[in-house]
């Protein structure tokens, strides 16, 4: 589990026990439903990260677009909502090369719109003779991105770097290099499902 879920977690129970002591049961009810979610909705499963030449998903939740933006470029876009994992994972092994943090709206991130005009968190892992750029996009509830690696560090695919707060979008940008396994509908697993395999 994420730490932070431990901490709303314990917080709205103490409250909720306040709550009780000083009102009654009913009125505390709320404030311990909200901290058993909270407790759910940070877990953070281990998964077994597929070996070979792939792209990994960066996020669960559905796959709402794969999009070519270019002759070169195809960008596979992730919907994740309230009840998904939250816990972001690096889509190939590497070294981060870029990261960079752009001020935004915070639009429902289902929306096609989202992947341009909301608050994101944009990192590139480049290995073994090519670059995967994926972005921690806000929603309409998610309003806190955090990302825990640096500029320089070395990452595995499948290795945890961060998470999106709430209901949220990641977009994965692959070169002409990758073969796309992914399609608009699927539902896929942070570190465990592929979503493209080098040609």
């Amino acid at each position: 589990m994420v730490a932070d879920g431990l901490y709303y977690g314990i917080g709205l129970s103490a409250a909720g026990g306040i709550v009780w002591f000083l009102i009654g049961p009913w009125f505390a009810t709320p404030l311990f439903v909200l901290a058993a979610f909270c407790l759910y909705f940070f877990r953070d499963p281990n998964r077994e990260v597929p070996p070979g030449p792939v792209v990994v998903s960066p996020a669960d939740g559905k796959v709402v677009a794969v999009k070519a933006m270019s002759p070169n470029t195809t960008r596979i876009s992730i919907f994740l909502n309230i009840f998904d994992v939250h816990v972001n994972r690096s889509p190939i092994s590497g070294t981060i090369s870029e990261v960079a943090y752009h001020k935004g709206a915070f639009l429902v991130a289902s929306k096609e719109t989202a992947s341009a005009e909301n608050e994101q968190n944009t990192v590139t892992v480049q290995g073994e003779g090519t670059a995967v750029t994926f972005s921690q996009i806000a929603g309409l509830i998610a309003r806190r991105i955090v990302f825990n690696k640096k500029v320089g560090e070395r990452v595995e695919a499948g290795e945890r770097v961060g998470l999106i707060k709430f209901g949220s979008r990641v977009d994965v940008v692959l070169g002409p290099e990758w073969q796309i396994t992914a399609a608009p509908g699927h539902r896929v697993k942070a570190g465990s499902s592929i979503l493209a395999v080098r040609k």
